[in-house]
């Protein structure tokens, strides 16, 4: 290994004299390169990539500040093909080190070295076939880097062998070919502009635009329709095309086989929905803030029709779902008309209530539906209810009935709270034990607040209930009450409890005597981590640190 280390090192002593020629390096950088690379006892480590690396880059700042930019291929192609060359032996040793692979390949992209990117793309999915990702990064590299439009569809095809069902390749492969037809047509145009003699080459081009053309239709019919891949891919691949102005023979093929084909997918539906809000409408109504008011008016109304046709055919909880979601962001849309709010509202109040009365709103809408009837308390009290019936064990569902109620200040919440309680589980019951604490403390009597304390069976709950306890003992009966309370409960696992029990026993209110007790029943109570915190910070406190 030391004669393989010298031997590198003997190599680089011409670029390394000739960079002191020319004034880049000075002999003292000259000889403190040597030393590290003598020092690097692997030839494959990370840290001497990176070195050289860091070299190269030296190389070309200390160009740009004397602005010397002479015997380019004398010293820095050296560097680089040697650079190329440790990366070529890393990847041959570790060649599951994907990482390395995409460092080598932006080395090569940032240092132009296109003939090796090609080679070394290839050795990586050669390597690693089954990783989608890389085939399209080597189609691209091709595409854009290359400029071969023929080598990137040779790869698109290879990839879709190897992952037939994968989406992102054949969008990426279908975005490629529509690529590749824009710069034929621009060349063609090109042609045409310049007035020059080249007829032949001008029909050449449009019979290959025709081809192309043909073979985008082909494929999409051949490779997506007939597999399951769904309405969300086959929309996907129709929104590519939709960046090229050039397609719209192809976007209504698309379309046509989306309505014909899909309509028992929801997001088919949406989509149609949708698009209704981007088609044009009379320019002589926007003028005015009124006239752009109706005709937004007007695109949601068709689209509530769309969204009205789909319900007819599938009658399902995502078909309502994305009628509500677009109904939602429609109202949440600021306008200064007044007449639009109302429609919005209205629209959504009736779709919250369908979606409700088929038991299929989603959780999630409930409390979009709660706040929508904010400003009436029976409106309020009404959804709550159902949202409560219809999801009947959901800790939130039951918080957000309770919060509202609390703020509302009607209804038996007393009643409301031990059915909460009943209905969902008691291990996720703390959110609602603390609403009721919170509730208590402000509309029941002392004594019933307190004997909330110690009511939970599940211990976890229990424990912060008490700490609640704790605190609202200290904060209505002083510190003889939170002392009273203190003792009488058997299990508190925090040691800051237990270290500020001890604190106000050392204090001027009270009894010193008792930390050595408590001091005992914490080592006694406390478990695991919790023993050696509560430890060193009572060391701290005993020798006046804490």
């Amino acid at each position: 290994m030391a004669e393989v280390i010298q031997l590198r090192v003997e190599e680089r002593i011409p670029e390394l004299e000739q960079l002191e020629r020319v004034g880049l390096f000075t002999i003292v950088v000259h000889y403190k390169v040597i030393f590290l690379l003598e020092s690097k006892k692997n030839p494959l480590t990370s840290t001497l990539l990176q070195y050289e690396i860091n070299v190269l880059e030296l190389v070309k700042k200390r160009r740009e500040h004397i602005k010397y930019n002479f015997k380019r291929e004398e010293i820095e192609f050296p560097i680089v093909q040697r650079i190329n060359g440790v990366f070529k032996r890393a990847t041959n040793k570790w060649k599951s080190d994907v990482q390395l692979w995409l460092s080598h390949i932006a080395f090569c992209k940032k240092w132009a070295t296109k003939t090796h990117l090609s080679k070394v793309f290839s050795a990586m999915i050669a390597i690693h076939p089954d990783k989608s990702g890389l085939w399209i990064m080597a189609a691209k590299s091709e595409l854009e880097d290359m400029n071969s439009s023929e080598s990137a569809r040779h790869l698109f095809l290879r990839a879709l062998r190897f992952h037939p069902e994968d989406k992102k390749v054949f969008q990426e492969y279908f975005r490629m070919e529509l690529l590749h037809a824009e710069k034929l047509r621009k060349q063609k145009s090109m042609a045409e502009e310049a007035e020059m003699d080249l007829v032949r080459r001008a029909k050449t081009l449009m019979h290959t635009l025709t081809v192309v053309n043909a073979c985008n239709k082909v494929l999409f019919i051949k490779y997506t329709f007939p597999s399951p891949l769904g309405a969300e891919f086959i929309i996907s691949l129709l929104n590519i095309a939709a960046i090229f102005d050039f397609t719209k023979e192809l976007q209504d093929t698309i379309l046509t086989d989306i309505q014909s084909k899909y309509t028992e997918d929801c997001v088919t539906w949406d989509f149609l929905a949708r698009r209704e809000l981007e088609k044009p409408s009379a320019g002589e109504e926007l003028s005015t803030a009124k006239g752009r008011a109706s005709d937004i008016a007007r695109r949601e109304e068709r689209c509530s029709l769309v969204y009205e046709e789909g319900l007819q055919s599938l009658n399902t909880e995502p078909m309502f779902t994305c009628y509500a979601a677009f109904c939602l962001e429609r109202h949440r849309r600021k306008t200064n008309v007044q007449e639009l709010k109302d429609k919005r509202e209205q629209r959504l109040q009736g779709v919250f209530q369908r979606a409700h009365d088929s038991s299929m709103l989603k959780e999630a809408f409930y409390k979009n539906w709660i706040l929508l009837a904010a400003g009436d308390a029976e409106g309020v009290a009404r959804v709550a209810m159902a949202a409560t019936l219809r999801y009947s064990q959901s800790v939130s569902t039951w918080t957000l009935r309770l919060q509202m109620l609390m703020q509302l200040d009607s209804g038996d919440l007393k009643t409301l709270f031990k059915e909460a309680l009943e209905c969902i589980s008691p291990k996720e019951s703390l959110p609602v034990w603390r609403l009721q604490v919170q509730w208590s403390t402000g509309s029941q009597s002392p004594e019933e607040t307190e004997a909330l304390g110690v009511l939970s069976a599940v211990p976890a709950v229990a424990m912060e209930m008490k700490e609640c306890y704790l605190d609202w003992s200290s904060a209505t009966g002083g510190y003889k009450k939170a002392r009273k309370t203190f003792c009488h409960q058997h299990v508190l696992p925090a040691p800051d409890l237990w270290l500020g029990y001890i604190k106000e026993e050392l204090g001027t209110r009270g009894q010193p005597e008792n930390c050595g007790m408590l001091y005992w029943r914490a080592m006694k109570l406390l478990e695991g981590e919790s023993v050696e915190r509560f430890v060193s910070n009572y060391t701290l406190l005993q020798t006046g640190h804490l």
